[in-house]
């Protein structure tokens, strides 16, 4: 079943009964409309990534980095996920990042107990990546809005404790899988890209003329990318300026689109069926809920629970505060878990640095600990679906077995490390 189905359900029945009112669901547009917009548009960036034939593109480039070493191919996975979650988002991420794996991995007729390691690892690293800049997850934009934080703000705090847990996690996931990862793969990439170029462009002549050859695709490739890491610099200077970043983020897919309209003469009707809008009525639906579970008086038990444990010290406030995060996440998904903490905070009336730090630790625990079961994170769910539409089976006893070690692992050095570093900066 459609994940949005029982959360639509839920929120219709809140709305019904009146325990959410008609004000609550224009205060919850106004903190979520401007976030999915963002998002919808870094996913409307991805699809053409896809119609640019970028996912065979990069699967044959990771092929011939690898040089035949499937130690060396996994560094390479790890690295491409990371950075599509930075210029995209997480979900983003997932519907580039899981193709590309895909692709490569069946082009080198890996056995399926070979192709674990590689797409789990890869699924990990590219949700856990979206905790360093607040621009790659929308429940944290939407977050961000609601304890006064800029982009700006967020990135200064958490890029450089989050990015060290991530390198963390990357290298205890290959210490756990090493003997998993095949020593040696195919070093040939032929047919890779040829075979998406020959089905897409092949009845379109003359358009593939400045694709032809692979430096061509690979210079190509490479100015799409950049225009991709400038739009997402931009965002953050539009933070910064008070400007709208979702206004940002719409301009930037719509001169993609133009210029994929102009080299592929595709019409953007296509991606209006691409788009993933379940995403985004199951978001709408969750906020619907957890604003009903405020309304009747949640926030203000966790308050009473939480506030004496946060008066103890930041260090502990920050453990608690992510663990529990962390716990919500896995029993009901990240959204409503990051959004439950964010409001409990905001009643506290903590000063800024506290509370900014804390929210932090919050989103440390939507982003990473909410990974310790497959059913935690919207993205580990698409993931899953992609999976099945390819026909690939990853058991949870496969996925339980590495993120019942990494996840709460991962999850603690990270918030060790957020403390110290707030601590070098603030103090």
């Amino acid at each position: 079943m459609n994940e949005a189905i029982p959360a639509s359900a839920g929120a219709v029945i809140i709305l019904l009964i009146g325990i959410v009112s008609q004000r609550d669901l224009l205060d919850i547009i106004d903190k979520i409309g401007g976030a999915s917009v963002t998002i919808i548009a870094t996913v409307v960036m991805a699809v053409i990534l896809e119609s640019f034939g970028f996912f065979h593109w990069a699967a044959a480039r990771l092929v011939n980095m690898a040089r035949g070493s499937g130690y060396r191919l996994y560094w390479y996975i790890q690295l491409l996920c990371f950075s599509m979650t930075l210029l995209f988002n997480n979900d983003g991420s997932i519907l580039i990042t899981t193709p590309i794996l895909i692709l490569l991995l069946r082009n080198l007729r890996l056995k399926h107990h070979e192709y674990i390691p590689y797409l789990l690892s890869g699924c990990l690293i590219a949700t856990a990546s979206s905790a360093p800049i607040g621009v790659s997850n929308i429940v944290n934009l939407i977050a961000l809005k609601i304890v006064d934080m800029t982009l700006y703000m967020h990135t200064a705090m958490m890029f450089i404790p989050a990015t060290l847990g991530l390198l963390f996690m990357s290298l205890l996931m290959f210490i756990l899988l090493r003997k998993k990862l095949p020593r040696k793969i195919k070093v040939t990439a032929n047919g890779i890209e040829e075979s998406f170029f020959d089905k897409q462009f092949h009845p379109l002549k003359g358009v593939t003329i400045s694709l032809e050859t692979k430096r061509k695709r690979t210079r190509f490739m490479l100015k799409i990318l950049l225009f991709v890491f400038l739009i997402r610099c931009l965002l953050f200077v539009a933070s910064f300026l008070s400007i709208p970043i979702s206004l940002i983020a719409v301009l930037g897919s719509v001169i993609l689109l133009i210029w994929r309209w102009y080299y592929l003469r595709i019409t953007p009707i296509d991606i209006v069926k691409k788009i993933p809008y379940h995403i985004f009525i199951f978001a709408f639906s969750m906020y619907v809920i957890i604003y009903g579970l405020h309304n009747v008086g949640l926030t203000n038990m966790l308050v009473n629970l939480c506030e004496p444990i946060v008066n103890q010290g930041l260090f502990n406030a920050s453990f608690i505060m992510g663990g529990l995060v962390s716990i919500l996440s896995n029993l009901f998904n990240n959204h409503p878990a990051l959004m439950i903490g964010t409001i409990t905070l905001t009643e506290m009336g903590l000063n800024s640095i506290t509370l900014k730090t804390i929210y932090l630790a919050n989103i440390i625990g939507s982003d990473i600990g909410s990974l310790l079961l497959p059913i935690g994170t919207l993205a580990s769910l698409i993931w899953m679906s992609i999976l099945k539409q390819h026909k690939i089976r990853i058991k949870w006893k496969d996925y339980l077995s590495l993120s019942m070690i990494v996840i709460p692992l991962t999850t603690f050095v990270t918030l060790f490390l957020l403390y110290y570093w707030v601590q070098m900066l603030f103090t």
